[in-house]
């Protein structure tokens, strides 16, 4: 709180000190490596088939651009599509079996030009070669945003391109009431831009979807861990929650949450 009558600049703000406190008090925490090893062949059964790599691939641009560092890479939705625009790739990820399922996912495409980096955004990236283009789609979950920042910006010869979910919260409203939770949200997509403005970037803004969770899955089981992936361990009681949810859901109610937005925040060099 400021006092009363106090006037205070946009610059005084530190936006990045703020992201910090936000993403801190989080009821969304970042999950460590083991968890998404586990996750690795069960996202390399639906994410090539998101509308989100369209739209993501249809929003950048890749003129005059040779070279691609793709941070958080997964197994590669991504990654693999751009190798066949682009000489080089370089698939950046800390999950081991990420790598190498996108590694399997290249040789039954034939793709050779997509070279695999096992590192973190705490590891030092010295190594990494600058590149021409950096992205880094829906892998921000960082604990200080503006050194995640900077180490995107160092890499890029031309230009960047992040994703971020728009509303500080992945599950859907409708959902957190049938449990009876309540969250902390994460901070929003608006804290990165306005941590680039203090870092004397300019950055453009645009909005992509993807699939929403009640459209996604086709079972009540699938739907349930994935509420499970954002919440935790759930109960018996919310499992029987979330079940008669799914299997009461109206086709309007599908079609209205169709969908969930993410930011493309980017900008040139």
């Amino acid at each position: 709180m400021y006092a009363q009558g106090v006037s205070v600049n946009f610059k005084d703000i530190d936006f990045n000190e703020l992201y910090v406190k936000q993403k801190q008090k989080t009821s969304f925490k970042s999950k460590g490596v083991e968890q998404w090893n586990k996750k690795a062949l069960h996202m390399n059964e639906r994410v090539h088939q998101s509308i989100y790599n369209k739209e993501f691939l249809d929003a950048i641009n890749t003129d005059e651009c040779e070279s691609v560092l793709d941070v958080g890479c997964g197994v590669g939705n991504l990654s693999l599509k751009l190798a066949a625009r682009l000489n080089t790739v370089f698939s950046l990820d800390f999950s081991p079996l990420m790598l190498e399922q996108l590694v399997q996912n290249a040789k039954e495409l034939d793709l050779s030009n997509i070279h695999t980096i096992n590192k973190s955004w705490y590891d030092s990236w010295d190594e990494v070669s600058a590149v021409d283009m950096v992205i880094a789609s829906r892998s921000m979950e960082v604990k200080d945003m503006k050194l995640a920042l900077e180490k995107l910006n160092q890499k890029a010869n031309k230009r960047v391109y992040l994703t971020y979910k728009v509303g500080g919260s992945f599950l859907d409203d409708n959902i957190l009431k049938v449990l009876n939770k309540e969250i902390v949200k994460k901070p929003d997509y608006i804290y990165i831009v306005n941590i680039l403005y203090q870092m004397d970037i300019t950055a453009n803004v645009q909005f992509l979807k993807s699939e929403g969770r009640t459209s996604m899955y086709d079972d009540a089981e699938s739907f349930i861990q994935s509420v499970s992936w954002s919440l935790g361990k759930l109960t018996q009681e919310e499992v029987v929650q979330l079940k008669e949810y799914f299997s009461e859901l109206k086709p309007e109610e599908k079609e209205k949450n169709k969908y969930i937005y993410w930011a493309l925040i980017s900008w040139e060099k």
